[in-house]
């Protein structure tokens, strides 16, 4: 019973391990969104060491869909990606460089939002044009689904 019941709190314990686990890999792979952090990282030598190197080449299961289904900021993948290159991993050190992509992610999202918005605003009215169509038929609305 004594055994089991240690078995039971270690299991317990494993587990909010792996859950604490999950979340912080979950955070710092969704920091790598952000090419300032990078550039911040870059800096600081973390690229040059190895150990960190294999720590982003393990976190490459996060593309997996069943990860990747909790991220907010898909685009973290890309940049993970992306700094399994060593020639990545040099230039994101310049801050110019870090800007730059920073610049073009901020302008793709503004592009993204405006065509986004353009197109529910034409399939908005392409339905609204074909409802006094369906309704000037002359067939009651709950005759025509059949």
């Amino acid at each position: 019973m004594a055994v089991q019941r240690n078995f039971s709190i270690n299991q317990v314990e494993a587990d909010e391990h792996q859950k604490l686990r999950f979340q912080v890999e979950l955070e710092f792979v969704q920091c790598l969104a952000n090419p300032r952090y990078l550039n911040f990282l870059a800096q600081r030598g973390y690229f040059k060491e190895q150990s960190f190197i294999n720590y982003l080449k393990y976190l490459l299961y996060w593309k997996d869909p069943d990860y990747a289904k909790y991220l907010k900021y898909p685009q973290c993948l890309h940049f993970l990606e992306l700094l399994q290159y060593e020639s990545f991993r040099k230039e994101i050190m310049n801050y110019q460089c870090a800007k730059f992509i920073d610049d073009q992610q901020l302008l793709h999202w503004q592009h993204y939002q405006r065509k986004r918005m353009r197109l529910l605003q034409e399939e908005a009215d392409r339905v609204a044009a074909q409802q006094p169509a369906s309704s000037s038929s002359g067939v009651p609305p709950t005759m025509m689904t059949e």
